[in-house]
Formats: C-alpha cells, structure tokens, sequence
C-alpha cells in the first residue's frame, strides 16, 4: 500500500542540489512537510503565545521576530510540540533517516521553522 503522505506534500524549487544527505533530507523531506503544516505550525505558535499571556501583536516588528526565536530555543514545551507536528508527517522510511541524524535534522527544522514563523510575523 503506497504512503500517502507523500503524494499530499507541496513541490518545493530547489535552487541547487545538495551537496550532503542531511541537505537532501532537508530539501526532499523537511522543506515539504514544513510548507504542508504551514497553517498548523502558526497556529501553535500563536496559540502558546495567548497561552503565556504574551502581548505578541503589541510588540514592535524587531521584538516579535526576537520572541519567535527566543521562544523556539528556549521553550520546550512549544519546541516538542512543533517538531512533532513535523515528524507526525514522516514515513517510518524517513523517521529512520531522521534518527540517524537527529541532532542536525533538529537544528535544521527548527532553524526552518523560526524563518518560516518570522517571514509570516503578520499571521501569528
């Protein structure tokens, strides 16, 4: 039975090939997944902002971009649940791969995902 999870992702443009597997797994895997729970990842964020009592759309430009990184580094809770929305969209095939690579794949995503959230501040 073929996995569906990968007929749903959105076609991402790459503008050169990857040079590594972990750069290849972030083109062919992450950048995907992360484009499809877009409008999901925003809302958590948005949500946990609320939740903390975090006058997020007062703050000036500069000071939300700051939070959206600093509440990606600093806050576990909002870092598990995010990362899981991502590994939630895996095939067993590419958890595999993901865990041969963990730390960096972490990194990658979260990295991804703070630029994400910080290009869309409008929508949080």
């Amino acid at each position: 039975m073929p996995d569906t999870r990968k007929s749903i992702r959105p076609a991402i443009a790459v503008e050169k090939p990857a040079e590594t597997a972990e750069e290849s797994f972030q083109n062919e895997v992450l950048r995907p997944i992360l484009k499809l729970q877009n409008e999901l990842l925003l809302a958590i964020f948005r949500h946990f902002m609320e939740k903390r009592k975090t006058a997020f759309h007062k703050m000036p430009r500069l000071r939300q971009l700051q939070q959206i990184e600093q509440s990606l580094s600093k806050d576990n809770s909002l870092r598990k649940l995010l990362l899981g929305a991502v590994i939630g969209q895996f095939t067993p095939e590419e958890y595999d791969v993901f865990l041969q690579q963990e730390s960096e794949a972490t990194r990658r995503i979260m990295a991804m995902m703070a630029q994400r959230l910080q290009d869309q501040v409008e929508s949080v």
